[in-house]
């Protein structure tokens, strides 16, 4: 007898596949969640996760998996095979915490999720075909771990790309939005407010004056867009005209192309400031752009039917709420991706704070842990097992990659623009 999905195929995905992957998830439960528990209690940051890589590493290359470290030339990723050639499928694991906050962005869980998983699909090989990869995914809270990743080619052969977030939701994918920093230089000319005043090019007054334009701006911007600044340096002396004045700034849209227009509204805005002060400008982009989340409905809705096993139900996210940004959107541009959110806490809660912290090594999260590692590994083996399956994933990545996620353009997927300003008032 075998597994029938809505809309599935069932190839040699079969009930008793299933069966094997459900008795390796159990047989390693324990330790699995000892693994969660051991990077809760050690936290580390952006590209210094030494001791989480190490510690996955060596539980992987204890199975027998392939490991390779280092990989796209960042010291704490990594990759993990098992089996060989195509379909590949790769399951994503974070690991990096929030300074001051630790494990408040359930990382712990995401890394022990895609670790078990990859332990029991690695268990059932002999039933399968192609390959799995556990991706150490490092930086996600900032650095773009998974965007580096990409560039460096880390996921040109592969199939899908599975991974969970813990969260307060319980919701089939993430409504994750584009999102980038820039910083804007203002230069002048230095002078003494009373000795020479009118000899002074005010730059400090020239990025206050982009702060207005900005703010003015933000009332017509789209829904998700928005524009957040701080002054990184607003002079050396109180009785000196500021000759150089920075600003950072972030910004947030619903889609790639619309942080693209975004962007360049903010490089209008500052070349305009910099012309009516008198002031030269450069804009720069200060880190890695992530790119919106596009969800696999084929794949998400699989890891959905696998998960209901475990009483879980899994609905679509309510329509209007953004839930920040994820370098997972860099990956999903580029190949069918999952990124569903399993409630850790309830609605009341957020991530990013002490209390979610707590949650991420609650019993709650073990339960939680044990159903999505399992919804995870038999979701792995169905994109091995069914050429069909694979085939609807990539149709319809291909379909929403033309239209865009609301059926409009959508240019996540063009080569990346970097806006770089140096203009002469």
């Amino acid at each position: 007898m075998s597994t029938r999905f809505p809309g599935g195929c069932v190839s040699r995905t079969s009930d008793a596949v299933h069966a094997r992957v459900r008795e390796a998830v159990a047989d390693r439960a324990e330790s699995v969640w000892d693994v969660a528990a051991a990077l809760h209690a050690d936290p580390e940051y952006a590209f210094a996760e030494h001791r989480a890589a190490a510690l996955l590493t060596g539980e992987l290359q204890r199975a027998g998996l392939e490991v390779r470290r280092e990989v796209a030339g960042l010291p704490t990723a990594f990759t993990a095979r098992s089996g060989r050639g195509r379909p590949t499928v790769a399951l994503l694991l974070e690991y990096d915490a929030l300074p001051g906050l630790g494990h408040a962005c359930g990382h712990n869980l995401i890394a022990a999720a895609g670790l078990g998983a990859a332990l029991a699909v690695h268990a059932v090989r002999d039933e399968l075909d192609g390959s799995v990869l556990a991706v150490g995914t490092p930086a996600e809270e900032g650095g773009g771990g998974k965007a580096l990743e990409v560039e460096a080619g880390v996921f040109d052969d592969v199939d899908a790309a599975l991974m969970f977030h813990p969260g307060v939701y319980d919701w089939t994918w993430a409504p994750l939005t584009a999102q980038e920093q820039y910083r804007i230089g203002f230069h002048g000319r230095a002078a003494h407010p009373t000795g020479n005043p009118t000899e002074g090019i005010d730059a400090l007054a020239a990025l206050v004056e982009l702060f207005n334009v900005l703010h003015a701006l933000s009332r017509r911007l789209p829904e998700a867009s928005h524009i957040q600044g701080i002054v990184t340096h607003g002079g050396t002396a109180t009785n000196i005209v500021p000759e150089f004045a920075e600003g950072l700034f972030g910004l947030r849209a619903a889609t790639t192309a619309a942080l693209d227009d975004l962007s360049g509204q903010l490089r209008t805005c500052a070349e305009g400031v910099a012309q009516a002060t008198g002031t030269r400008v450069t804009v720069e982009r200060a880190t890695v752009r992530y790119e919106h989340f596009r969800d696999s409905e084929v794949l998400s809705g699989r890891f959905a039917a696998h998960l209901a096993r475990a009483g879980i139900t899994l609905t679509p996210p309510v329509p209007g709420v953004y839930l920040g940004s994820s370098d997972i959107g860099n990956v999903s541009t580029r190949l069918p991706a999952i990124h569903p959110f399993v409630a850790i806490m309830d609605e009341n809660g957020s991530d990013h704070t002490p209390e979610f912290a707590e949650a991420s090594a609650s019993a709650r999260a073990r339960e939680v842990l044990r159903a999505v590692t399992e919804a995870l590994a038999c979701t792995a083996v169905d994109v091995l097992c069914c050429a069909d399956l694979r085939e609807r994933a990539w149709a319809a990545y291909r379909e929403t990659a033309t239209r865009g996620p609301a059926g409009g353009a959508d240019r996540a997927g063009e080569a990346d623009r970097t806006v770089a300003a140096d203009r002469a008032g």
